[in-house]
């Protein structure tokens, strides 16, 4: 499989990319064409609300001209794409909300009988990294993220919340840091074999619902 990753932290060796790595080397481990898109390097306006993209559904056709066209085509052409975010102010980073909003012009007739999406069937996951616990936190986040995977008519596989975070150093490799969802994983499970876990529920057959 064709598999985007979106490291949506400003840090290069931050937290949300010290996870991320892990995943990654899972599912290259498996086979898999991974490509890791490193957002705050990129030049990706807000969204301007001005609603041209909706004149050519079968386009992406943003009359802006930046980076984000090119982000888009490459999750178009992608079997997965995985969103990571550090979790700043109970929401997406800066550079990970700015690409979700461009992707406004991927999708024509939303609620309506004949709503689209070019990114319709794609699978799509979500990592997630914080200093505190899922509860009273990021709760908001991931209701989020279910929104949009309707409204990009996308099958969501996974997702993952990784708290109680410090520095990438100081991530707990032999003592399970705050987890969510809890349920998935036993206490005596490292977070590298937890990020193993998550890397196989990213592939076709094993869906989360």
């Amino acid at each position: 499989m064709k598999i985007t990753t979106l490291l949506g932290s400003a840090k290069k060796k931050g937290n949300t990319a010290a996870v991320l790595g892990w995943v990654e080397e899972e599912l290259k481990a498996q086979g898999h064409d991974v490509e890791q898109i490193y957002l705050h390097s990129k030049s990706i306006k807000g969204c301007m609300g001005c609603g041209k993209c909706r004149e050519n559904p079968d386009e992406i056709a943003c009359v802006q001209d930046d980076d984000a066209e090119s982000i888009l085509k490459q999750m178009i052409k992608s079997d997965v794409v995985l969103y990571t975010s550090p979790a700043y102010f109970w929401g997406f980073s800066a550079q990970l909300k700015l690409l979700i909003d461009r992707s406004f012009s991927l999708v024509t007739n939303y609620h309506q009988p004949d709503h689209t999406s070019l990114l319709k069937g794609k699978r799509i996951g979500l990592l997630v990294t914080g200093g505190g616990t899922y509860e009273n936190n990021v709760e908001g986040l991931f209701t989020a993220f279910d929104r949009i995977a309707g409204f990009l008519l996308a099958e969501k596989s996974g997702e993952l919340f990784v708290g109680e975070c410090s520095t990438p150093d100081k991530m707990p490799e032999e003592k399970r840091p705050w987890i969510w969802p809890a349920p998935w994983w036993p206490e005596s499970k490292s977070i590298r074999r937890i990020d193993q876990d998550f890397a196989q529920l990213l592939q076709p057959g094993r869906l989360l619902k």
